[in-house]
């Protein structure tokens, strides 16, 4: 058995613009898809199409509409094999802060809609697009890359929202394998530590808070590059027996509260 050969295919990279996203979609680009990258960031992500030759399509993740008219441009390009799950965001505070007032409930509702509801309607919307594909050995029509955090293991202070929805996002890999099964669609689930993206900033005093935080990591004591996280994706892509896993990328690091 050999691995998956994208040659002429489509994919769909949510956050392709940046970070992990981006070096997702430059591996898929490099491996022979065609990629549309579904992403806010409108300048960048031109850019980012431009030089793989794939097609940027501005994208909220939580509106149905955006997501199936990302879905339809990659169909056209090719038969979609592909959807990497990378947009995401966080809103750090504490379930009570210190003059004990509760989390506002709409920064929750919020990081849950973007992470949990956005990752659910693009994978359900592009799973209904592969699932009309023709197959190809074993019955294989796609895969799916979800993105997690080792938050959802070891959420810090502060990421009560964040982890939840990147919990939620580990709990329902496994059904939605099950769930995609029938139409040869795999799915699964990858679960970043440190990796060194633009929400860290830049400059000198920005590289010293990383080289800072890359010192809690086991072994190699640094952050991960977005390529590194590009490697797992392409594998779980292209190997065609990874199925429902939760695998984390993390240099073998284990958060502490804070």
């Amino acid at each position: 058995m050999s691995r998956i050969d994208l040659t002429g295919s489509s994919s769909l990279v949510t956050g392709g613009a940046s970070g992990i996203g981006e070096a997702s979609t430059r591996q898929l680009a490099a491996a022979g898809s065609r990629v549309v990258i579904a992403d806010l960031n409108e300048e960048r992500g031109q850019l980012v199409a431009s030089e793989v030759g794939g097609l940027f399509v501005k994208c909220d993740v939580t509106s149905v509409e955006d997501v199936d008219t990302a879905v339809s441009a990659a169909a056209e390009m090719g038969p979609l094999r592909a959807l990497v799950n990378s947009a995401g965001l966080g809103h750090p505070g504490r379930t009570i802060n210190r003059d004990n007032e509760p989390m506002e409930l709409k920064h929750f509702e919020f990081v849950i809609r973007v992470n949990l509801i956005g990752s659910f309607n693009v994978l359900s919307r592009a799973a209904g697009a592969m699932a009309k594909t023709d197959p190809l050995a074993d019955g294989q029509r796609g895969a799916i890359v979800n993105m997690a955090s080792v938050a959802a293991f070891d959420g810090q202070i502060g990421q009560a929202a964040y982890s939840a929805s990147k919990g939620g996002i580990v709990g329902m890999t496994l059904p939605i394998a099950r769930d995609l099964a029938a139409v040869g669609v795999r799915v699964n689930t990858i679960a970043p530590g440190l990796i060194d993206t633009p929400i860290y900033g830049e400059g000198e005093q920005s590289e010293a808070f990383k080289a800072h935080l890359g010192e809690s990591v086991l072994f190699p004591k640094r952050l991960g590059s977005g390529e590194e996280l590009a490697f797992m994706v392409l594998e779980l892509i292209t190997n065609p027996y990874m199925n429902a896993e939760v695998i984390r990328v993390d240099g073998g690091i284990r958060m502490p509260p804070k």
